[in-house]
């Protein structure tokens, strides 16, 4: 794919998420994200306390945290820490894959939210939209062009990121379909050698059974 294919396509390449969800007293809310391996990741929420009285979410007080904990494919853990009511936490990604983002309250430590409902707004920004292009343009000194410059430079960048962890995700199917078949051709022979052999026992056997009632 050429340069001018990449930058059309980056002007319309996702990579932020908003959502979000209800989690109880004990509850623990996970998501998978699919993220290519050297990527950046950076998640900000907010949370909410369901009020009895006036039926309404209002913002959580300071008292409640949040755990964030984040695996990587392998099971390894990426980013285990306690934050506030809201937060923003960070991450880079050393293997690519399947990510697994879990969150849930310390309601122990209030009082308040036991036996209540919880609303967190989660959002996740992967790869060049985790950037903060106003602060880099004033830290660098950047104009107007060459701040728009960077910002398809780093899209680019991730498209091929992207690119390349589709291609390992091609290669580990490739092989996981090899290796299914081959066990399916050996399973197929195995079945058609166990039948040759009950074939064969079962003549041998009635040979001999019409050979000891002399029918033969």
């Amino acid at each position: 794919m050429g340069l001018l294919a990449l930058l059309l396509v980056a002007l319309c390449a996702p990579g932020a998420r908003g959502l979000y969800f209800h989690i109880g007293e004990t509850e623990k809310r996970c998501f998978i994200e699919e993220i290519p391996d050297e990527t950046m990741v950076i998640g900000n929420y907010r949370t909410q306390m369901w009020d009895k009285q006036k039926e309404i979410f209002l913002p959580s007080t300071p008292g409640l945290g949040m755990h964030v904990e984040v695996k990587d494919p392998e099971g390894k853990v990426v980013l285990s820490r306690q934050y506030g009511s809201e937060g923003r936490f960070t991450f880079t990604s050393h293997t690519p894959g399947d990510h697994q983002i879990c969150l849930h309250s310390n309601s122990t430590r209030m009082a308040l939210f036991a036996g209540g409902r919880l609303r967190v707004h989660l959002d996740i920004q992967v790869g060049e939209h985790a950037n903060n292009y106003p602060e880099i343009a004033a830290k660098d000194k950047l104009t107007e062009l060459q701040l728009r410059a960077r910002q398809l430079l780093d899209q680019v960048e991730q498209i091929q990121k992207e690119q390349d962890y589709q291609r390992y995700r091609e290669e580990r199917f490739r092989l996981i379909s090899e290796s299914t078949n081959q066990r399916v051709l050996w399973w197929s022979i195995a079945q058609t050698a166990i039948l040759i052999l009950t074939g064969i026992w079962q003549m041998r056997h009635l040979k001999s059974f019409f050979e000891a009632k002399k029918l033969v």
